[in-house]
């Protein structure tokens, strides 16, 4: 089993940038693929950005490619989300998840509590 904590939200102006980190239980962290989820007020839970075992695979929602960056590293028990020109709707909680076999935008196994992230103009 994994336990996932995010760090890093908070609030940050429009063109901002802010940058996430969830902390992984376990020795076994380099066998999940990762992955953030974002749910906005009153929307349902949406795909961000993830990243495979290795590091060497990510993928991005349309609404967040060339501002957002996944990256992990496996010897911190360590996935990051880089934000950058964020926008007032990125304000959204923002989910770590960590699921089995290979990297995919769902069926995640492991999820965090959530960091609140939220872009004020």
């Amino acid at each position: 089993q994994v336990q996932l904590v995010e760090s890093g939200g908070g609030l940050v102006q429009a063109g901002g940038s802010l940058s996430l980190s969830c902390a992984a239980s376990g020795r076994t962290f380099s066998s999940y693929a990762m992955g953030w989820f974002r749910q906005a007020p009153g929307k349902e839970r949406e795909f961000v950005a993830a990243i495979s075992r290795s590091g060497g695979t990510t993928y991005y929602a349309d609404s967040v490619k060339g501002r957002f960056t996944i990256s992990r590293d496996n010897a911190k028990n360590t996935v990051y989300l880089q934000m950058n020109s964020l926008k007032l709707e990125d304000t959204a909680v923002y989910y770590c998840a960590a699921r089995r076999g290979l990297v995919a935008a769902e069926t995640y196994d492991y999820w965090g509590q959530g960091t609140q992230v939220i872009v004020s103009s």
